[in-house]
């Protein structure tokens, strides 16, 4: 009797956990389309992208945040509108960016003009995090004496532990995301 219900706890625990990890295998997967396509649009590695996705909305399309940001790449209404002002869109609107194709095509664009921002670092990937995360005000400030061109002393520099943990925790999911996504 009791050997019976441990294999039925056991079957059914591994049915739980099969369950979940289907599920989060597909949220993790839905958006990919559109994250190749946004990546290659802009020059930015997918992998890169889906680590950015994956920071800011955990890859759902209708995350929300305190100061505005919407969708996948959690987007502010400037940031919008400067994507949608450089694809010349007539008749944008924010809320347009909770579409997941949208979000990450603006979200890329900006991505990538933040890394070409930083070309002349030693690494420029986070800068440009940090440059999305918190801002390029931010960022200038930070780049003060050899903090200007070495991201260990700009990484020193950043007095936000916020921003340090974003920068940390997408740089670690980009190269995880680097051996499976491309």
């Amino acid at each position: 009797m009791v050997r019976n219900w441990v294999i039925v706890v056991l079957v059914l625990g591994a049915l739980n956990f099969s369950a979940w990890w289907s599920y989060r295998y597909r949220q993790e997967h839905r958006f990919d389309a559109e994250i190749r396509t946004a990546a290659g649009r802009y020059g930015v590695a997918p992998a890169l992208v889906k680590a950015v996705v994956w920071k800011e909305s955990r890859f759902d399309p209708g995350a929300r945040g305190r100061a505005g940001e919407i969708g996948l790449m959690q987007l502010m209404e400037d940031t919008a509108f400067e994507w949608a002002g450089a694809q010349r869109l007539t008749n944008f609107s924010h809320e347009q960016v909770v579409h997941p194709g949208t979000n990450t095509l603006a979200g890329t664009y900006y991505l990538g003009k933040a890394l070409r921002r930083y070309l002349k670092t030693d690494n420029p990937l986070p800068y440009a995090l940090a440059d999305y995360n918190a801002g390029r005000g931010r960022v200038l400030k930070w780049m003060a004496g050899p903090a200007a061109t070495n991201s260990a002393a700009f990484l020193a520099q950043v007095d936000i532990p916020s921003t340090r943990a974003y920068i940390a925790d997408v740089t670690e999911r980009f190269a995880h995301y680097r051996t499976t996504f491309r």
